[in-house]
Formats: structure tokens, sequence, C-alpha cells
């Protein structure tokens, strides 16, 4: 991936509806004539197809396309380049919607998101860039990890497809090993920053929190709230040894009976 000033002329968007409302408002008053196919409609998704993501076909509007790449902010989603017809497009934008990891787990793939795309595709190689991007010939989008979008450092992301010879995406395509890495970090990063934006605090400063929870064995979500909480109100305290055996919950307490006798 990299930032880029300049793209070939794209011929669609995905837009993230449930982030882009004053893009969806400035369709229906400005654009109306543009056509537009909600993602999500006939997959098992359609209850909330009007949440979803919208394919916004800019083939014979070059207004609007200048538009996506001039205000990213508010057209927020991912622009392609693509020859292809928008039966072909859309049957492999839904086919990219579910994805299957471990032996009976499914789930839907937010890839539409700018944030998400930022960690998915970064875990993608060239073949796995030829398998998701099908038809795709080059995709595009403005934003980066959770960790730029704190520090103000989103930029264009590019990536064109390789083109390798491989298998079509598959339905319900497997995960491999680093795609689920960097989809957990996604996790990970939006929570943290989630905390950062709730409690005012710096992200760097709020990640080495977590990373020093994680140490502690705090995998579960809850439990590492907890910690977060404590961790605030205690911010020069030493990390306190903990004994083998304890449950999360247990080892929390722990920590926190530590500090609380420190201060008395």
């Amino acid at each position: 991936m990299s930032g880029v000033g300049f793209a070939p002329q794209v011929q669609w968007l995905l837009l993230d509806g449930a982030d882009a409302q004053q893009a969806l408002a400035t369709l229906r008053q400005g654009f109306a004539s543009v056509r537009c196919t909600r993602l999500f409609e006939g997959t098992e998704f359609q209850a909330v197809s009007e949440h979803g993501p919208l394919l916004v076909d800019l083939h014979d509007c070059p207004a609007l396309a200048a538009l996506c790449q001039h205000d990213p902010q508010t057209w927020r989603g991912l622009l392609f380049a693509s020859d292809a017809s928008q039966a072909v497009m859309l049957s492999h934008l839904r086919r990219m919607l579910t994805v299957s990891f471990g032996l009976n787990h499914r789930a839907l793939l937010g890839y539409y998101n700018r944030q998400t795309a930022s960690y998915f595709f970064d875990a993608c190689d060239a073949a796995d860039l030829s398998r998701w991007l099908g038809p795709i010939r080059l995709l595009r989008w403005f934003g980066g990890t959770w960790a730029d979008l704190a520090i103000g450092s989103q930029g264009w992301q590019q990536l064109r497809n390789p083109q390798w010879a491989v298998e079509p995406l598959g339905i319900d395509e497997s995960l491999t090993h680093r795609q689920r890495e960097r989809l957990q970090s996604c996790l990970l990063e939006q929570h943290i920053w989630r905390w950062c934006q709730s409690m005012g605090t710096d992200y760097a400063r709020m990640a080495s929190h977590v990373q020093e929870g994680l140490s502690l064995g705090f995998s579960d979500r809850t439990v590492l709230d907890g910690w977060l909480w404590l961790r605030l109100q205690h911010p020069r305290a030493q990390l306190p040894g903990v004994p083998d055996g304890l449950s999360q919950k247990e080892r929390l307490e722990h920590v926190r009976r530590q500090w609380q006798n420190d201060q008395s």
C-alpha cells in the first residue's frame, strides 16, 4: 500500500453507508440519477441493508468521481477501477462479505470500512490480492490504521491487482493466519482509540497500558477494561508480580489490592 497523489479514473465507489450520512444526503439531493445498489440486498444481511454499504456507479458522473477524491472525509469508502459489469462487481463484492476461520466459525468481513481495509489488505500477499481483488484493477481509499487516525496521519492508500493466475475467491473464504492477526489488531486498536476519545487520553499512553494488561494475562475484554480503569487511577504504580493459578478476574483483584496497600 502507498499514499499517492494521482490515480486513473475510477468507475465505482463502495460507500460505507454507516459512516457517511452527509454523502448519502448529497447523493439524494444532487445526484439522484446516479445508479446506486445496496450491497447487502439479496444476502443474509438484507435486514440491515439500508445501514450497509452502497455501490455507487461513477461511470457517467465524472463530477461525482472527482468529488469523492477531493473530499474523502465526506465520501467514506473504497474507490475502484474495473472493466467488469455491475453484475460481476456485485457478485464479487458480495462474496467478499462472509469469511470463515477455524473449523466452525463464520463472520462478516467489513472490508468496505476504511480502517478495516487498512489492516486487512495489508495482510495480503500478491496471490491473496489477486484472489480478493478479482475483477478490480485498482483499489484506493483515504485512511490508515486506528493509530494513524489518532495522530492525524491518514492518507491515500492504493493497491493494484497483481492479476496472478489463482483460484477465484471461494464461498466463505478461509482467512489466513496473517489476516486473522491483522483483523484482531484492528479490533484491539479500535478499542484503544475509543478509550482515548472517551477519556481524552494520549493514544500511545493508552496503547502502552493495554500492552501491560495483556502481559498480565488480561485478554478478556471486560477484565482488560477493568485493568485500564485501574491503571488510569494509578498511572505511576509499578507492575506487581501476580501468582500463578489465578483467573483473570482474580489477577486483576490482586493488582488492585497491591496498589491500594502501597498507598495506605
